[in-house]
Order: structure tokens, then sequence, then C-alpha cells
């Protein structure tokens, strides 16, 4: 039985073969729109164009949070980058998976290796602005990047890539932020007194995503931790 188990778990490693789960609060109406808009995409555009784009719209965020510091207006700029890089990384896979022109380990390869230099741009971008302390947006960086990591290790070790928490997924993320955006547009960001600090309401959202992003990350790793002992629990030593 012990064998049975761990030959089980070897079969998972390989990337080929994971499931890809994704659970959020916009799934059931963004999954059907993107087939919409893979079946009439022109036959020049490719998944890897694709992602390329979807790091594009990382660099116009990036340049739109930066410029916020001679008028709020880039704060729409950013916002397009937003609305840009969703459509190149939503659009990737689905569109590799519309045309039956998957390669599960490139396209894993390279869609994730992007990821990790847009949430770079993102979060830096993020913290170049007037609105939220540089040191809090490196932290949230390394949150999201350590919630990617055990999103990527999960991969390997169960054949699951789950992209979603508590119904949170990529593109909740990015409407939080276009939000964001929005509201300080509108409203600025007002400042509150906090001992020797003077931190912005979104200074404040940024440590609330900091709790949850490592509230997450140490609750997953102990769970997974757990359910791996269990499911691979060894070979009994000899007498």
């Amino acid at each position: 039985m012990k064998f049975k188990t761990a030959k089980k778990i070897k079969k998972t490693k390989d990337i080929r073969k994971h499931k890809r789960i994704l659970d959020t609060f916009t799934g059931p109406y963004e999954r059907p729109f993107l087939q919409w808009l893979a079946a009439r995409q022109p036959a020049w555009v490719t998944p890897d164009m694709l992602t390329a784009v979807s790091i594009f719209g990382a660099v116009v965020v990036f340049i739109g949070f930066v410029l916020t510091n001679l008028s709020l207006s880039y704060l729409w700029l950013a916002t397009l980058g937003f609305v840009i890089n969703w459509y190149g990384d939503s659009l990737d896979g689905t569109l590799a998976r519309f045309r039956h022109i998957e390669r599960p380990i490139y396209g894993f390869y390279l869609d994730h290796v992007a990821d990790a230099f847009v949430e770079i741009l993102i979060f830096l971008g993020l913290g170049l602005t007037p609105f939220v302390r540089f040191d809090f947006a490196c932290v949230a960086l390394i949150g999201y990047l350590l919630l990617s990591v055990l999103v990527y290790i999960r991969t390997c070790v169960k054949g699951e890539f789950t992209i979603s928490y508590g119904k949170l997924g990529p593109t909740e993320a990015r409407l939080i932020a276009v939000s964001g955006n929005t509201l300080v547009y509108f409203f600025g960001a007002a400042t509150f007194p906090f001992f020797s600090l003077s931190l912005s309401i979104y200074d404040w959202i940024a440590i609330g995503v900091i709790i949850l992003e490592m509230t997450i990350s140490i609750v997953t790793a102990l769970r997974q931790a757990s359910l791996l002992a269990i499911q691979d629990p060894g070979q009994s030593p000899k007498p």
C-alpha cells in the first residue's frame, strides 16, 4: 500500500498532467468571455504574443504609477495597463487551449516567469507612487511571490495548479487595484497618524494585504504539509 502511494505521488510530478483549479467570483463570467475572445482572435495572434502583451501591460502600469508624482491623471494610464495586462495574461492560455496548440511544459515555464516580472513591475511601481510607502509595497510583493512559490510547489508535488484563494484570483486583484486607482483619483489619499508615522488609507490597505498574504501562505503551507505527510508516509524502519 505504501509503495502504491509513493508511486502515485511520483506520477503527479509530470507538469504536463497537472490539473488547473480556478474558483473565483468572476470566473463564471470571465471564462465564457475569454472563449468568445479566443474565437475572434486573428490567425496571426499567438499565445506567446499575448504573453508579451501582458508584460507590456505591466510596463504601462509601472510608468503610470511613477508618473502620478506629476499628476493624478496618470492613474488612468495605470488602469489602462491593468486592462492590457489582463487581456494578455488571461487570454494566452485560453487561446492555446482553444486552438489545441498547448505546450504544457514550455507554456507553464514562460507564463509564470512572465508573471514574476509582471508582479515586480506592478508592486515596485505602486511603491513609487506618493500614496503607498515603498517598504510596504516591497513587503506586499514578497507576500505575493511567496504565494506564487506555494502554488508552483503544489503543482509539482500534487499536480494541482491552484491560482485562487477564497474566491480571489488574479482578475479580482486587478479589479481591486483599478478600484483603488479610481478612489485615489476622485477622493485623494487621506492620511492618518500612527505613532510617529503618517500613513495614508492606502498604506493601511497595503498592510491589510500583507497580513492576508502572510496568513494565507502560512495556513496553506501547514495544511499542505500535513496532507502530504499522510499521503507520503515513507517506509517503516526495518527492525
